[in-house]
């Protein structure tokens, strides 16, 4: 309505290694700014590790999560009352992380008398577009992280149909795993990405995983274990030996995310119509390598592509706070009994044409 004051929120993002809070603008037209965005990463805590430690990364959250809220709210120049809800990620994610900022959620939201809002992780991500490009429903959104990869119908608030997902290793998953076996320092997908760069894609026939079949899933461990196996078989890999697998490899899983994403996009126009753009979400769409793979599966469609920031992309406090807001403007709030949650499915709640119920069984 003409005239509506915007609606403020504040996001908390816990739900991995990123500490992250965020206070977010909404404006009653649907337009949105962000008036703070505070991500602090804790890669130098998971370095010695070489991966993320559930128990580290949720004592990280719990020292720095206040200073970073603090921030944020400094930053946007307003107090705890001029807020319109506090929203946060309650899952899906490591469940020490997700319980770390839900529960400082709800203490704000019941000190300053202000709703709560439980915030899917995954949806913060498909409805990260609609802040950064206003983007109407529907679309199609491919996520891809260390954690998640899946081709998702965003038909609305709440309304998403996951038309694939990998049944083994995430895309971000696999490029890590490789980095590892390799030698690569962490955080390992950059580390293959600039392997690759330098390497021989057609040194290593590496396989193709799930390429022509009917369903828009995802496979990568097969493809891992051929790495592992090669990599095996050179006894004490060259420099050049490794440039050389990770570009065989980097070129084989994208080949695969293409092929899927053809599919994912038939199935979308299938059963809703044509989407009004492919989305790119996740720290893997920072691949420059994927970008070009999503920009020409996008052109042979006829779709645009829409891929919001890289700050964006990966995890952050922005998403969550404008996911909140979105489900604030649709009625949709949270008791203060919400619980965190490990695995939540996307389209939990949504009823799915029954082709895709198969994809339920991850996340």
């Amino acid at each position: 309505m003409a005239g509506e004051a915007p609606v403020r929120v504040l996001g908390i993002e816990t739900t991995c290694d990123e500490t992250a809070a965020a206070v977010v603008e909404r404006a009653a037209d649907g337009s949105g700014r962000i008036l703070a965005n505070v991500v602090r990463s804790q890669i130098a805590e998971h370095v010695p590790y070489g991966g993320v430690v559930p128990e580290i990364a949720a004592r990280a959250h719990v020292e720095l999560l206040d200073g970073i809220i603090a921030q944020a709210m400094t930053e946007a120049g307003i107090g705890f009352a001029e807020l319109s809800a506090v929203a946060a990620a309650a899952g899906p994610g490591l469940i020490g992380g997700v319980i770390v900022g839900l529960t400082t959620a709800k203490a704000i939201a019941l000190v300053a008398d202000r709703p709560l809002i439980a915030v899917n992780h995954l949806e913060a991500h498909a409805l990260t577009p609609r802040l950064t490009d206003r983007l109407a429903f529907p679309y199609c959104l491919f996520l891809a992280s260390g954690g998640h990869t899946q081709i998702v119908a965003v038909r609305g608030v709440g309304d998403n149909v996951r038309l694939g997902t990998t049944v083994d290793d995430a895309l971000g998953e696999a490029f890590d795993k490789v980095a590892k076996m390799l030698g690569l320092p962490y955080p390992g997908g950059p580390e293959v990405e600039r392997a690759a760069a330098r390497g021989d894609a057609a040194r290593f026939a590496f396989p193709r995983p799930m390429l022509g079949r009917d369903d828009a899933n995802f496979s990568l461990s097969g493809l891992k274990t051929a790495v592992r196996n090669e990599a095996a078989k050179l006894g004490e890999p060259t420099p050049q030996d490794i440039d050389d697998l990770c570009a065989g490899f980097q070129a084989a899983a994208l080949e695969s995310v293409a092929d899927r994403l053809k599919v994912g996009l038939r199935l979308f126009r299938d059963e809703f119509g044509d989407p009004r753009a492919l989305v790119a979400a996740g720290g893997v769409a920072a691949n420059a390598a994927l970008r070009a793979v999503l920009e020409r599966v996008a052109e042979e469609a006829g779709t645009p592509l829409v891929v919001p920031p890289p700050k964006l992309c990966t995890d952050n406090g922005a998403m969550i706070a404008w996911a909140g807001a979105e489900r604030l403007a649709a009625g949709l709030v949270d008791s203060l009994n919400v619980a965190p949650r490990a695995r939540w499915p996307l389209d939990g709640n949504v009823s799915v044409p029954a082709k895709f119920a198969h994809t339920r069984a991850a996340f």
